[in-house]
């Protein structure tokens, strides 16, 4: 996708400097910024320079660091809050919760008690069936 096809997208504007942000860290891939609709004051959303609409649209450079640099900031979110733990999100298409069309990963402050539930209906399926998608998934990778 090309970087015009972005030029509405919010997260795009943050990045080109074209809309506010609480910018919590920058490097020549990454831009840090605190969610403005947080589950928890702290919860940060990390963006790559390099738009991508999900992780099926991230480039390889962009996957190969985004996971060290979560590490990090879940640390310093955990340091900064004093929080019980972090859950580190990522939305892939409506159907699982994205909102904004731009990749973006969540790290988001928990607290024991801080009621919020990211829950999912338990669904029960034979044996035969597990082998059958475990085989359909090695096929696949």
């Amino acid at each position: 996708m090309s970087n015009s096809s972005f030029s509405e997208n919010i997260f795009y504007k943050i990045i080109q400097g074209e809309a506010p942000s609480h910018k919590i860290y920058e490097d020549d891939d990454f831009f840090v910024i605190l969610d403005l609709y947080p589950a928890n004051l702290g919860h940060c959303l990390v963006l790559p320079k390099v738009p991508a609409v999900d992780i099926f649209d991230l480039n390889e450079k962009s996957a190969a660091a985004l996971y060290p640099l979560a590490k990090k900031v879940a640390a310093a979110v955990k340091d900064a809050t004093g929080c019980d733990g972090v859950n580190i999100i990522q939305n892939n298409g409506r159907a699982a919760g994205q909102v904004i069309f731009y990749f973006h990963l969540h790290v988001v402050p928990r607290y024991n008690e801080d009621g919020i539930r990211f829950s999912t209906t338990q669904k029960s399926y034979d044996g035969a069936m597990f082998e059958e998608m475990a085989e359909k998934l090695r096929k696949e990778l």
